[in-house]
């Protein structure tokens, strides 16, 4: 068995400029005489280059991943634009760069109801290996004329299976190619896994098939019919206006009336009145891989030949299919662009959650320098220290009584009065900002764990970093502790700036520098705005002659003017700290952010693809062939045999008719809902292959692909 391995976006983009320059060369060619095969470049030569760039460039825009976090039902939205992405790369963007390639009828429906057989006897060889054990088909399995191998090798559809050829049932996740001289050129039938398989794979793979084809030919049965899963897929192709057929496989020949007589009124009452039935009777085979009979499969088989030798119904087919596919895409592009929105308010939301924690931490310590807290316990023993003894005027004196202290606290072994005093209040100010930054910590903690995006996002940071988010970075008292030294220094440089001018050099000259920064320090966490004096009633009347002094060395005006310096220097150094601290929390948003202009690029990328997408026209679908079957009926083919009344079906003329008064079988749980009303037996009904327009096919809601 030979593997062709799938292509990355790389291999897409090689193969989109391999298509240009075939195209060219089929311009040339065609110029000069030169035959090509039919699969050529026509439909993008006729005018569909605007529609193809539109595409391309829609295409490129959902490569980002726009669901980052779980906001409202994100495993939907990101199936949702899965599906999409399949779509473009699987289907439309392969068949507009081609409109007249091979059609591809992709044989889909429910476990056991016999695709594979019905298969190998359309293509009248034995392609696919039919049998009992579940499930059956691992692998689809494409087969295809000899004449359009070709395309499909090169893997222009369904780029991401690799291609598999010769014997076997193929590995999953391959695209297995089988050749039969018996189908006819411009038809291929692809087998697919079931879509209610038990392997989850086969579902999906299966999904992405029928999104691939331009036309399903969807098997159920007698004993499955009315089941769930097949009409969910079925309501999905009547949304998306994809050509549909539909075959009831495997019915017993008393049941066929009535059965076929149920079917179609479901059909009917589901918005599906229009769509092809075809009826194989159940028949005794010889063997497991045996085929069914010639007269079996005879109308399928007809039907699907007629389409592929008449250009004008492959045309109709395709226009149809491919008209809703780009209809479903305009509708289902805003919808997901709505979703990244949402995306984006709730990244939003995350960020206000902390901005307004670690904002309220910064109110906690703006409400802890302002009243007065800071000057108790430590503080205020210190405090009582210095002025009780002596030491504040002792300190404020002349450079002599300065060294006199200093000499004094050597021999003791005890550091000055002074210094004491501004450890504490040191201490004091760190303790405030670990204390405002744990509760900040715990309090976005809180409010993320609220949220169902928060969660994401602390489930993906993991338990360990979770438990440290709940507070402040082990890193913060040291950064603390250095901020409030660098303020303290800031400080005596704003005593000694103010006293460098000419007024109170003298003045300044009589008085300890450290003794003045201390005061003005304590001024910070004592005063509102810098408006008042000194009024820490807890230090006792000391105060008010340290305010004085202030007033007296530079006056009262500088007095304020400094206070409120150095306040707002301690506030801008402190909101440094709380920032670093709650960029533990944003950094985790930094992989998951989208681009503020995704939503927008989407939406227009939409309208392109809405703009453009009149190109696709008769002229553009199989205008190389236009006369090869002039003679046929081209809307009769694509619509299959006449259906009569819902009421009234035919039995095929090798089936034994049942009596009218046959009972109609039983309905099990699984019976599909009516979910549309069934059309008055008056209003005229819309053929299969006649083309949709906005006039009268209004684009379908958003739904998503199965």
């Amino acid at each position: 068995m030979k593997v062709r391995p799938g292509p990355g976006v790389l291999g897409r983009g090689v193969g989109l400029i391999l298509d240009c320059w075939v195209g060219a060369v089929f311009t040339w060619s065609s110029f000069v005489g030169i035959p090509w095969p039919r699969w050529g470049m026509t439909g993008r030569m006729a005018g569909n280059n605007g529609l193809l760039a539109a595409l391309s460039s829609l295409r490129a825009q959902l490569d980002r991943d726009l669901f980052p976090l779980a906001i409202g039902d994100v495993a939907a939205h990101r199936r949702a634009l899965k599906e999409l992405r399949g779509q473009l790369d699987d289907y439309l963007l392969p068949r507009v760069a081609a409109m007249d390639a091979p059609l591809l009828t992709v044989v889909g429906g429910s476990t056991g109801a016999g695709k594979s057989t019905l298969v190998n006897s359309l293509a009248g060889a034995d392609v696919t290996e039919p049998g009992v054990l579940r499930p059956t088909t691992l692998a689809p399995t494409l087969v295809v004329s000899p004449a359009d191998e070709a395309w499909f090798t090169r893997q222009s559809v369904l780029p991401g299976l690799a291609r598999t050829t010769g014997t076997g049932r193929g590995e999953p996740g391959t695209l297995r190619i089988v050749t039969a001289g018996t189908l006819p050129a411009g038809l291929a039938l692809l087998d697919a896994p079931d879509i209610d398989s038990v392997v989850t794979a086969n579902r999906e793979i299966a999904a992405q098939l029928l999104a691939a084809a331009d036309l399903w030919l969807f098997v159920t049965t007698a004993a499955r019919y009315a089941d769930e899963v097949p009409w969910g897929f079925l309501r999905s192709a009547r949304e998306r206006s994809t050509a549909l057929a539909v075959v009831l496989d495997r019915v017993p020949p008393e049941a066929l009336a009535p059965v076929a007589a149920h079917l179609t009124r479901l059909l009917d009452a589901n918005g599906l009145g229009d769509t092809p039935l075809f009826s194989v009777p159940e028949v005794v085979l010889p063997e497991e891989n045996a085929r069914l009979p010639e007269e079996a499969v005879r109308d399928v088989r007809g039907w699907l030949a007629a389409i592929a030798a008449d250009a004008q119904s492959r045309a109709q087919v395709v226009r149809r299919t491919l008209s809703g596919a780009l209809d479903s895409v305009t509708t289902r592009v805003p919808a997901l662009a709505d979703q990244a929105d949402r995306q984006r308010a709730g990244l939003a939301d995350l960020r206000l959650s902390v901005e307004s924690a670690y904002g309220a931490a910064m109110a906690t310590f703006d409400d802890g320098i302002r009243d007065g807290s800071l000057l108790r316990g430590e503080v205020l023993t210190r405090w009582q220290d210095f002025i009780g003894t002596g030491d504040l005027m002792r300190s404020l004196e002349s450079r002599i009584g300065w060294l006199r202290e200093r000499i004094v606290a050597a021999f003791m072994g005890t550091p000055p009065p002074d210094t004491r005093l501004r450890v504490a209040l040191e201490s004091g100010v760190e303790s405030l900002i670990r204390s405002a930054a744990d509760a900040a910590a715990e309090r976005a903690l809180e409010a993320w764990s609220g949220m169902p995006a928060g969660r994401d996002v602390i489930e993906r940071a993991g338990a360990v970093s979770a438990g440290r988010l709940g507070r402040a970075s082990s890193t913060l008292p040291d950064r603390a502790a250095s901020a409030v030294r660098a303020w303290q220094a800031y400080v005596l440089e704003l005593v000694a700036k103010e006293g460098a001018e000419k007024r109170t050099t003298a003045r300044l000259a009589s008085f300890s520098l450290n003794g003045l920064g201390l005061l003005l320090m304590l001024m910070v966490f004592a005063s509102t705005g810098g408006l008042t004096g000194i009024e820490v009633g807890i230090a006792g009347g000391t105060s008010v002659l340290s305010q004085k002094l202030l007033e007296a060395v530079f006056g009262d005006q500088a007095v304020r003017t400094l206070t409120q310096a150095a306040r707002e220097d301690l506030r801008k150094r402190v909101g440094v700290l709380l920032d670093a601290d709650s960029a533990r929390f944003t950094s985790l948003l930094e992989g998951v952010e989208l681009p503020e202009q995704v939503s927008a690029d989407l939406r227009r990328a939409a309208q392109a693809v809405r703009d453009h997408r009149g190109e696709i026209s008769d002229r553009s679908l199989g205008d190389a062939d236009a006369g090869s079957t002039g003679e046929a009926d081209a809307a009769s083919v694509a619509r299959g045999p006449d259906r009569p009344p819902a009421d009234a079906p035919p039995t095929p003329a090798d089936a034994p008719r049942t009596p009218a008064d046959a009972p109609q079988p039983p309905m099990d749980a699984r019976q599909a809902p009516v979910d549309a009303p069934r059309a008055p037996a008056d209003a005229p009904q819309t053929p299969v292959d006649a083309p949709r327009t906005p006039a009268d096919v209004p684009p379908p809601a958003s739904v998503e692909r199965p």
